[in-house]
């Protein structure tokens, strides 16, 4: 008889908190781990598994090699997300399936300490950088293709064979929140209130049930408040430190939740609201998409600025209590306020359905498994034909808005 596996939570293996990028905790799985076992499978939240039919997949492989197991994906053109990876033929690289499960053979595993440390100091896209990192530039072994890693698409003939599938069905955690629960910080600047902010105001602004622009400009027909803080092109640290001060006042809002996105974020709120009813507001909450700097070495999660940062009021308030702050006016102000809630010891939750980037930047696989709930950058998209395919809801989507001239141009 074969024994259970030991089954191990990433976010429980050390304190350290960039334990869900993987590399930092190789080692510490191989040297734990590989003496009585002879893979490490990695499963996500909405991974199913048959525990019978993994064993007989696995049994297959010569367990002396090593071997880096999944369901391939790849690009179909090149993306900012990959940092524009095997631009002259993007399919040509392979990268695993995260929610389909994947595996590393132990002497894979064990020889992780000797590869040499990702090149970017950046974790965007984890199921990429893992794929280069093992491949390593082909001196290690490039993903080897398990059919029986199945997607909720492909299912095999009958899900039979399938060790693994995927349940994109996550029940809602309670209730949404009330559209009066959440406050919308718009940041955007005088160059831009021609253009992007008549799109916000064709799209997403009329499900916000309060919402303020901030701008280096008053603008009385938008409106835009100016925080008196200068505008920069790029960072906004002070700008959106400015935003905090003038939630946590009370003054504006009381809202139980602070929503800060750009001008060119395009956003869902009803599917945010849904998403909010499984956090506790009591609690110093901050959501949106996780990327990492440094992890590898002790570094930071952040929630990434443009697909939109959600802090409840009490995350909010613990930040500036807890002394953070800009060392320039246009330092990155997602970054800042990642290192700072790492030091304070306050958690950095992950999304999948907040997203940094256009719906072409991303597996057209993956982003049919979900309701999304944000993107971001206009550049070259009809931003009102995204907001309406991707992120309108079925029960809106009953009448189209004409098209302004700006976006016919």
């Amino acid at each position: 008889s074969v024994s259970s596996p030991d089954v191990v939570l990433l976010h429980k293996l050390s304190d350290y908190d960039g334990n869900w990028s993987i590399l930092p905790a190789l080692p510490r799985l191989a040297s734990q781990y590989c003496q009585t076992s002879l893979w490490i499978v990695f499963l996500e939240e909405e991974t199913n598994v048959n525990l019978h039919n993994l064993l007989q997949v696995l049994s297959k492989f010569n367990t002396r090699k090593e071997w880096f197991l999944g369901r391939p994906l790849h690009d179909d053109e090149p993306t900012i997300i990959h940092h524009y990876a095997f631009s002259e033929d993007p399919s040509s690289f392979s990268y695993p399936d995260f929610m389909a499960g994947w595996a590393l053979s132990c002497p894979l595993a064990k020889r992780s300490d000797f590869i040499s440390p990702p090149k970017s100091d950046f974790t965007i896209d984890l199921q990429h950088e893992i794929a280069l990192y093992i491949w390593e530039e082909g001196r290690g072994p490039a993903l080897t293709v398990v059919n029986e890693f199945c997607s909720e698409l492909q299912r095999l003939s009958s899900t039979g064979d399938c060790a693994t599938t995927i349940n994109t069905f996550l029940s809602a955690c309670g209730n949404p929140v009330q559209k009066e629960d959440v406050f919308v910080a718009v940041k955007t600047c005088q160059r831009f209130h021609g253009d992007r902010v008549p799109l916000v105001k064709q799209t997403w602004e009329k499900d916000a049930a309060s919402l303020e622009y901030y701008s280096d400009f008053t603008d009385p027909y938008i409106p835009t408040i100016h925080l008196g803080v200068p505008n920069t092109e790029r960072g906004h640290c002070q700008k959106t430190f400015a935003i905090l001060k003038r939630f946590a006042s009370g003054v504006v809002t009381q809202a139980p939740w602070l929503l800060i996105v750009d001008d060119d974020t395009l956003i869902s709120l009803p599917r945010l609201w849904r998403l909010l009813g499984c956090y506790d507001p009591n609690e110093a909450v901050s959501v949106g998409e996780r990327y990492g700097y440094g992890l590898s070495r002790d570094g930071y999660s952040y929630i990434t600025g443009g697909g939109g940062m959600v802090f409840s009021r009490v995350a909010v308030q613990n930040i500036l209590a807890g002394g953070c702050g800009c060392h320039s006016s246009d330092a990155p102000d997602d970054m800042v306020l990642g290192m700072c809630l790492t030091t304070l010891g306050l958690p950095v939750t992950h999304s999948p359905l907040f997203h940094q980037a256009r719906p072409q930047d991303y597996v057209k696989e993956l982003l049919a498994r979900q309701s999304p709930i944000s993107f971001h950058k206009h550049w070259n998209i009809n931003p009102v034909a995204v907001y309406q395919h991707w992120l309108k809801e079925p029960n809106q989507r009953r009448q189209n808005p004409k098209q302004t001239k700006s976006q016919e141009a």
